[in-house]
């Protein structure tokens, strides 16, 4: 666990290094050869991270929450809520490459359990065959729902990504 690390509203002057955070976490963690997907397909999706609008982060719907993590005031993690009319979404925890391991997934965790309808199920989608993602959402108590959806990112190449649905059923 690192302690100097604050979790908070993504605003406006975070927008680019949230995009730099999308960029370098996808470079680390999506490219993969056997089902096709290219460094060149990553660095096409993301080509235009610099010119990223941050009025995007002035404000969201009420059923919307985007949090940053950040080390000494640089953002080193992003993480995406929905709360759903019948469920509750994690969009996305991403953490740079160089703070993975250090507990700030499960600092973003914890503060999804604040924000989410406790009545709801929780899901979250990930690519199939990113294990470490996968390992980390089972020991927060997800399990494999058996749904996979192709991504729906359109690579350059045609590659697609399959993601598998993971669920956390409440009570």
């Amino acid at each position: 666990m690192i302690s100097n690390i604050t979790i908070q509203k993504a605003i406006p002057e975070d927008a680019q290094e949230i995009g730099e955070v999308f960029y370098r976490t996808w470079l680390a963690t999506y490219p993969n050869a056997e089902v096709g997907i290219t460094t060149d397909d990553v660095e096409d999706i993301w080509k235009n991270r610099g010119s990223v609008d941050g009025s995007r982060f002035k404000s969201f719907p009420d059923n919307e929450l985007f949090l940053t993590a950040k080390c000494d005031g640089q953002v080193v993690g992003v993480c995406s809520l929905v709360k759903h009319e019948n469920k509750n979404e994690l969009k996305a925890i991403y953490v740079l490459p160089e703070y993975q391991g250090r507990g700030i997934g499960k600092m973003f965790w914890e503060e999804a359990l604040k924000y989410f309808d406790k009545k709801k199920k929780i899901c979250v989608e990930v690519a199939d065959y990113n294990a470490p993602a996968i390992n980390f959402y089972k020991r927060l108590g997800f399990v494999d729902s058996g749904n996979r959806f192709p991504m729906k990112i359109s690579f350059k190449s045609g590659a697609v990504i399959t993601e598998m649905e993971m669920i956390i059923l409440n009570k």
